[in-house]
């Protein structure tokens, strides 16, 4: 089976499994995907969703979370880890989105990637859920399933795995797969026990089942 047609049967099986898939950190507008999503990083998302919940309550806007003292950030933020940087790097962000961009979050790639904190899983993250946009989100979950489904061949770097990836998915498919690719990726295509393979919806397409 061509990557190409396997990329499309895989959207498909997914679609119908996870059909509701979308972004799993809370959010009702964009700078606040902004923060989660830099709060993720090596955290879970259920955690930033209970650790925001104190920052906003305090800090309601761009404007002031961008005058919030980067230590009492920290304080709020701490049980996500790596608090000291990830404070620096989310004051540094509020102060440039109030500063250079009216208070609002660029729905331009590059704009975004400008950004303290922000790479282009976060980048493309914000493109495809806050803007609509054509987008792929290579997180852990996106980079090891497929590599197992076929879809690169043991490709780990995420910008490779995203051009990689752009290459085979339709463009209006991008956010949603990646998304689903998570769900599956924590309940069925594990990273720390044995795939479940008997129960996967993929199996019927994917490399590492022999197809």
């Amino acid at each position: 089976m061509r990557k190409k047609e396997r990329a499309l049967a895989l959207i498909e099986c997914l679609k119908k499994e996870y059909p509701d898939a979308g972004c799993t950190l809370d959010y009702n507008e964009a700078w606040k995907l902004l923060v989660s999503v830099r709060l993720a990083a090596q955290c879970t998302d259920a955690r930033v969703n209970v650790v925001v919940q104190g920052l906003y309550e305090k800090y309601p806007s761009v404007e002031a979370l961008a005058g919030a003292d980067v230590a009492d950030i920290e304080a709020i933020v701490k049980p996500c880890g790596l608090g000291h940087s990830k404070a620096r790097d989310i004051s540094a962000c509020m102060k440039m989105l109030r500063d250079d961009f009216d208070g609002k979050v660029p729905d331009d790639f590059d704009a975004l990637l400008s950004l303290p904190g922000v790479g282009r899983k976060s980048a493309n993250l914000i493109m495809g859920d806050v803007f609509g946009k054509p987008a792929i989100v290579t997180d852990t979950h996106c980079i090891r399933l497929v590599n197992r489904m076929g879809l690169v061949d043991g490709i780990k770097e995420p910008k490779k795995v995203e051009m990689a990836l752009w290459k085979l998915i339709p463009p209006e498919e991008g956010s949603d797969f990646c998304h689903r690719l998570v769900y599956h990726g924590r309940d069925v295509c594990t990273a720390r026990t044995t795939p479940h393979c008997d129960r996967c919806c993929c199996a019927v397409v994917c490399k590492k089942v022999g197809v």
